[in-house]
């Protein structure tokens, strides 16, 4: 069922204060959502919500996801409070501690969409793009993409004409700052920034088209080199910016990679051989600690859901069925992209071709992983 907000995310989670993560599934199983047997030492929970929810991202210690609607706009949801529209045009990104929702918004008077915050109900406060008096794109002036740890600073793509697209960094006292692009006449963008909000990671579009990996540290942005030679988009980050994973570990490979300090860029290991000009694995959210990491083997939509637990690589669908959930997406087209992984790593959201939609789950993973 949907909801329309009337109060602020803040304000719900409220009620959450005193809830732990395993309060979370007895709740959802409470509501009938869940795809299996409630969730323990050893056991995960699949818990479904609506079709037409696509998530893609967890927040609030895994109580709070965001997403957007297949009907158009954003949504939240908890399990005390169901699937709730929120308005604007979608809902991308939520702050660690769940309190600030990050996407793009409807400019109404302009039917112009903007990068913003949610406020309440289906209010939104519009960021803009590059100072002083920016043209949108077709309808686009601007995206958000990411935020901080506590929605104080927001990164996204902002747009100037059709001819300059640029990562950008927000907060309320400088607002928006073009990060600009390193390669003349070429696009970037920023898609996560670390909760301490030091580092920001995303892409710098090259001269051939390729879309190269690139972070931004106090404003410098550094294009990034793997093993087999300049890596593709980077789209996980953990907290403090020292873990990042994203997709193709070079122009010429299929597989995703992390980077981390120990190691360095490393690629990602499929779950089953890669055949040439086949599906790309992408490395798309991740925890903390770089042990869970999901993202999704896909082609297009045709797309199955990936998790690396301790680099490892499972199929969503295959894991959840080896740990006691056996009918873990019966009668779904596929199970599509791992969006989000909470902080800890316990909580990891997505969404996949169900049974007559696009449709979203919320999976709780095994305490023994």
């Amino acid at each position: 069922m949907l909801h329309a907000a009337g109060r602020s995310v803040s304000t719900a989670r409220a009620d959450l204060n005193a809830i732990g993560i395993l309060l979370v599934a007895l709740i959802a199983c409470a509501f009938g959502q869940s795809g299996g047997a409630a969730q323990t030492d050893s056991a995960a929970l699949l818990i479904y919500l609506p079709p037409g929810a696509m998530p893609r991202a967890v927040g609030g210690n895994g109580s709070v996801v965001v997403g957007g609607l297949r009907t158009g706009g954003g949504f939240y949801w908890m399990p005390t409070t169901g699937v709730v529209y929120i308005g604007g045009k979608e809902a991308i990104a939520v702050s660690r501690d769940g309190q600030t929702i990050v996407g793009t918004g409807i400019n109404a008077p302009d039917v112009r969409f903007e990068a913003g915050k949610w406020l309440r109900a289906a209010e939104w406060q519009l960021l803009g793009s590059f100072p002083p008096s920016p043209t949108p794109c077709d309808a686009t002036l601007s995206t958000g993409y990411g935020s901080n740890g506590d929605g104080s600073i927001i990164v996204g793509l902002g747009h100037n004409g059709c001819s300059v697209a640029h990562a950008f960094r927000w907060d309320a006292t400088t607002g928006v700052v073009d990060l600009g692009s390193s390669v003349a006449g070429r696009p970037s963008r920023a898609n996560r920034i670390s909760a301490d909000g030091k580092v920001i990671v995303g892409w710098q579009g090259l001269p051939n088209g390729f879309w190269q990996g690139a972070r931004w540290i106090d404003g410098r942005q550094e294009l990034l080199v793997g093993p087999l030679g300049p890596v593709s988009e980077a789209q996980a980050i953990n907290h403090d910016g020292s873990i990042i994973a994203g997709t193709r570990c070079s122009g010429i490979t299929q597989n995703g990679w992390i980077l981390t300090p120990r190691d360095g860029i490393e690629c990602l290991p499929a779950p089953a051989a890669l055949q040439p000009g086949g599906p790309v694995i992408e490395a798309l959210s991740l925890s903390d600690d770089g042990r869970v990491i999901g993202g999704a083997q896909t082609f297009g939509l045709d797309s199955a859901a990936v998790l690396w637990i301790d680099r490892e690589p499972f199929y969503l669908r295959d894991y959840l069925r080896q740990h006691g959930v056996p009918q873990a997406f019966e009668g779904w087209i596929n199970t599509g992209f791992v969006t989000g992984v909470s902080p800890d790593g316990h909580v990891v959201v997505g969404f996949g071709a169900g049974p007559t939609d696009f449709q979203g789950y919320v999976v709780i993973l095994p305490k023994e992983r």
